[in-house]
């Protein structure tokens, strides 16, 4: 891992392999970590810049200027221009989904291919946002989760049953949501509603034309193929593909089926 200040907050990432590069987001309470089975086999024809996204992973909590996904695609641009890199592709699930697709309305010259996995780019439906911030509430007031929240998202994440699929995966969580404690869940508390209280992008993605994949987890509760299927109608162009047994955190529950899906992409956008 290697680190970059931002405001004189330390953003930690991963820079791994060499050739056109890569930009992974990750998941909100996941960290650059997920994206490891995609990057043992794409980092040997490409270079991946993994940041951990802020008060996740290594990173400090966020910067005060930073309050939008906008304002963290304007973070990670400046991560970029830190290490000389121009052009590069983005691959983002969930929430890496969400300020990646604001990283390439900012950067459309910059942006040689996206790559959105279950996430939305429209705003979060009213019961959600309610039933989230209630929950973000809880974590920010009592400064970690109690164990009826963990029971209850715990299973948002993974595909029915996903307890009995992969055991360690599901069990590795739990243990992390049950570790989220004190300042660090306070700023987890405020990423949080910066996700989820995120601006309608709609609008904008109707204007991308970059080369776009859109993927979802057949199974995924949070964020249902339906919504993949709204963004693949507003984005002229785009590719669709459903991720069979597979919930919101796909790559980690069907990583074969996800990177060869990537490859497959890749190798027809960017040049080798």
């Amino acid at each position: 891992m290697q680190t970059f200040a931002i405001d004189g907050q330390q953003m930690t990432y991963r820079d791994q392999g060499t050739g056109p590069v890569l930009v992974f987001g990750h998941s909100y309470l996941w960290d650059s970590a997920m994206w490891a089975p995609q990057i043992a086999v794409l980092s040997q024809h490409y270079r991946c810049i993994v940041p951990d996204f802020w008060a996740h992973g290594g990173s400090d909590s966020a910067p005060l200027a930073t309050r939008t996904l906008r304002d963290y695609a304007d973070n990670v641009l400046a991560l970029l221009d830190h290490l000389n890199i121009e052009q590069f592709a983005v691959i983002g699930l969930s929430v890496g989904g969400m300020w990646g697709a604001e990283l390439a309305l900012k950067a459309p010259t910059r942006v040689t291919a996206l790559v959105l996995m279950d996430t939305f780019l429209g705003y979060e439906p009213e019961v959600l946002h309610t039933k989230y911030f209630a929950m973000l509430d809880t974590l920010r007031d009592q400064q970690h989760l109690p164990q009826p929240l963990i029971d209850i998202i715990t299973p948002l994440f993974f595909r029915r049953e996903g307890h009995i699929h992969n055991p360690k995966l599901v069990s590795d969580f739990r243990n992390y949501l049950a570790e989220l404690q004190g300042d660090r869940a306070v700023a987890v508390s405020d990423i949080g509603r910066m996700v989820f209280g995120r601006r309608d992008t709609f609008d904008d993605i109707e204007q991308l034309t970059v080369p776009t994949l859109i993927m979802s987890g057949l199974e995924d509760n949070p964020r249902p193929p339906l919504e993949a299927q709204l963004m693949h109608d507003a984005i002229d162009g785009s590719e669709y593909v459903l991720i069979p047994e597979a919930g919101h955190i796909s790559n980690l529950e069907q990583p074969q089926f996800v990177t060869e899906q990537l490859q497959r992409f890749l190798s027809k956008v960017l040049p080798a």
